[in-house]
């Protein structure tokens, strides 16, 4: 049996999903599901076979456009040019679908975004990257 050699250094393409003062806050956004969007996103990347991480953060900032989703580039990806996508509004179903149909495709680098998830594509705030506690 023939193994593919083992490529140490190599990342998934990941999801950071927002949980913080805004985002996944049902006095915020009520009627929707958030723990059972974060489970459904877990899911799916328990299904990928490594291709997919999901970890969630305290806060990502652009609170006004919450719940927000941060798709990464894997590796590979971020070697093609990818770069970070930020989408705010995920908190319905459709969007999900979108990002999980985007991140199997191979996500940022790889495959264009669906031309409806562009739409809610928004600005990183200006301190991305130096605040927010990331969780798993």
């Amino acid at each position: 049996m023939t193994r593919a050699p083992i490529r140490y250094g190599a990342r998934p393409c990941s999801l950071v999903v927002c949980r913080g003062c805004c985002c996944g806050d049902a006095r915020k956004n009520p009627g929707i599901d958030h723990a059972g969007q974060l489970d459904r996103l877990r899911r799916a990347a328990a299904a990928s076979a490594g291709r997919l991480s999901v970890r969630t953060s305290d806060c990502l900032g652009p609170c006004a456009q919450a719940n927000v989703v941060v798709v990464q580039p894997s590796t590979e990806g971020r070697r093609r040019g990818g770069r970070a996508a930020w989408i705010g509004w995920t908190a319905d179903d459709d969007c999900l679908d979108d990002i999980l149909a985007w991140t199997a495709a191979g996500g940022p680098g790889l495959a264009d975004p669906p031309a409806t998830l562009t739409l809610q594509m928004i600005d990183p705030p200006k301190e991305a990257g130096t605040g927010g506690r990331a969780r798993r």
